[in-house]
C-alpha cells in the first residue's frame, strides 16, 4: 500500500500556472478575429488545468491515474468541441517545446513516452464532448453521460494504440494487445468512471454557470 501515494511536481506545477499568466497577458493586449480575450483565457485556463492535473497523480505501471482526463471532460463540457481541443492542442504544444508541464517532464523526445498517446486522445476526447454537448442552454444528464463514455474511449484508443506499439516496437518488450488493453485501459477505467460521475454531477451547472462559449465555436 505504501506505493499508493498521490504525487506532486511543483515545477511542473509553476510551469503551469507560468503558461497560464503569459497566455492571459496576451489576451489583456490584443485581440484575434477567430478567437475573443475570454475564449483565449479559457484556453489557457484549461490547458494550465490539465498540466497541473498531470501532477497529481497516483503512481501505477505504464499508465499513471492522474487528473488530467477529469479536466479534459470539463474543457470539452464548458469551452465546446473547437475550444476544448485547442485548450489540449496548447498544451501538448508548450509541453513538447520543453516547459516541464507533462507529468513526465517535457520536450519534443516526449514523443517517445508510452503514454504519448493520451495526450493525442485528449483533444479527440475534448473535441467529442464538446461538440456533443455545445450550443445547448440546458444538459440532460443522459446526453452528458454519452458525450464523457464517448470521449473517453476517444481517449483510450490512441492511449493504447501508441502504448503498445511503444512496449513492442521501442522498448523491446513482448506485450499482447490484451496486456496493453489491460494495462492500459482496465486499470485505469474505474479511476476514469469515478472522474465521469464527479463531471455528470458537476458538469450541467458548470456548464450553465460559466457558460459555454457560443461565439466561433464551430467547425
Amino acid at each position: 500500500m505504501e506505493n499508493v501515494i498521490i504525487r506532486t511536481n511543483p515545477a511542473g506545477e509553476e510551469a503551469s500556472l507560468f503558461l497560464l499568466r503569459r497566455v492571459l497577458l496576451v489576451a489583456e493586449r490584443e485581440k484575434t478575429s477567430w478567437l475573443s480575450a475570454r475564449e483565449l483565457s479559457l484556453v489557457a485556463l484549461f490547458a494550465a488545468l490539465t498540466g497541473i492535473g498531470g501532477f497529481i497523480r497516483i503512481p501505477i505501471p505504464y499508465v499513471p491515474l492522474t487528473l488530467q482526463t477529469l479536466m479534459v471532460m470539463f474543457s470539452g463540457l464548458i469551452l465546446g468541441g473547437r475550444l476544448g481541443a485547442l485548450s489540449q492542442l496548447v498544451y501538448i504544444l508548450v509541453g513538447l517545446m520543453g516547459i516541464p508541464i507533462f507529468a513526465h517532464g517535457g520536450g519534443p523526445g516526449y514523443v517517445l513516452q508510452p503514454t504519448f498517446g493520451y495526450l493525442l486522445g485528449f483533444i479527440c476526447g475534448a473535441y467529442i464532448i464538446g461538440k456533443i454537448t455545445e450550443r445547448r442552454d440546458s444538459l440532460k444528464h443522459s446526453l452528458v453521460f454519452l458525450a464523457l463514455v464517448a470521449g473517453t474511449l476517444a481517449i483510450y484508443v490512441p492511449g493504447v494504440t501508441v502504448l503498445y506499439f511503444n512496449l513492442n516496437f521501442i522498448q523491446q518488450k513482448a506485450v499482447s494487445l490484451s496486456t496493453a488493453i489491460k494495462i492500459g485501459c482496465l486499470v485505469v477505467l474505474p479511476g476514469d468512471l469515478i472522474k465521469i460521475g464527479l463531471v455528470l454531477y458537476l458538469g450541467p451547472l458548470l456548464h450553465q454557470r460559466l457558460g459555454a462559449p457560443k461565439v466561433n465555436n464551430s467547425v
